[in-house]
């Protein structure tokens, strides 16, 4: 087990090589990092590795067990939730009732539970009793961007795998190698905050974030009017909390000629929390553009 194709979090495949190596497997993980870093990537090799017939794992092996999981067919095999959707009761009780059910193909069984924290409570305590006594030939691989949403009593009987962001240099090669992009901002580099998923999405709409960037750094120089004019482009719902986090990157990086931007970041975070609690869309954006320029022009001279 190489994740040769996987970038970033070295240790974390590390202790996942060690433990197959050593044959110390365990029933339950939780992998924990950043959305968009390879956690079920990473998770789904790792599962790879546990069915695995042979005592070589490696990415060559013709095993029945690996050469199912290569066809996308072995039935010992489980992603739940991999388009990231709400998971309820009813369904953590099919899943239990297939858990429970032995293997057919390898020794063992894995199940991995993408974006768990989406499971509602009850979802999580109906679940909590398969995690205190597992059968002996199950894994749990629970993969979460977001630990708050988990019951402590869930987190306590896993071990918690962390993911650390990817570091900035191997993000932009990769970006530039495999992701199609040609050159890449230092404030574009912020927004994809160590993410390939994050970077993947941006490069869909790079030419939108180049934009940004001249928009936000124009607030100190043009009068309200163009502003307004020029800030049309922020408006797009689909698309709107990744552009609230590259204004924010943004007011950033202009601070370093006018402190003032960064006295603007609380009208984004302002904006984001409005639109989350479903307020009006248009108005929450127009009065986070009106409170930025006015910060930085009208109340320019306060002392």
């Amino acid at each position: 087990m190489e994740f040769k194709n996987i970038i970033g979090n070295t240790e974390v495949k590390e202790y996942l090589n060690k433990s197959i190596r050593q044959n110390n497997i365990l029933h339950s993980y939780l992998f924990l990092g950043k959305e968009g870093i390879g956690k079920l990537l990473v998770a789904k090799e790792f599962a790879k590795a546990i069915l695995c017939l042979n005592d070589e794992k490696n990415d060559s092996c013709t095993c029945k067990s690996c050469t199912c999981f290569n066809g996308g067919n072995n039935p010992d095999f489980y992603v739940i939730n991999e388009a990231g959707e709400t998971i309820k009761i009813e369904e953590v009780r099919k899943i239990i009732a297939k858990i429970y059910e032995k293997p057919i193909v390898s020794n063992k069984k894995v199940y991995i539970i993408n974006d768990c924290d989406k499971m509602t409570d009850e979802a999580q305590n109906c679940f909590l009793k398969t995690l205190e006594e597992p059968p002996e030939f199950i894994t749990i691989i629970m993969i979460s961007s977001n630990d708050n949403l988990i019951l402590n009593t869930i987190k306590s009987r896993c071990m918690t795998v962390k993911f650390k962001k990817i570091d900035d240099n191997i993000l932009k090669e990769f970006a530039i190698n495999n992701l199609g992009y040609t050159d890449i901002s230092s404030n574009l580099l912020k927004s994809f905050d160590g993410s390939i998923g994050k970077a993947a999405i941006l490069q869909e709409n790079k030419a939108l974030y180049d934009e940004i960037e001249k928009v936000i750094s124009n607030f100190d120089k043009k009068d309200l009017i163009d502003i307004i004019l020029d800030a049309k482009i922020l408006y797009d719902k689909e698309n709107i909390f990744n552009i609230l986090d590259h204004i924010t990157v943004c007011l950033f990086a202009n601070a370093e000629r006018n402190s003032r931007y960064v006295d603007c970041i609380k009208y984004v975070n302002d904006c984001a929390r409005k639109i989350r609690a479903y307020s009006n869309f248009d108005m929450s954006v127009d009065i986070m553009i009106f409170s930025i320029w006015e910060e930085l022009n009208e109340n320019s001279n306060r002392c």
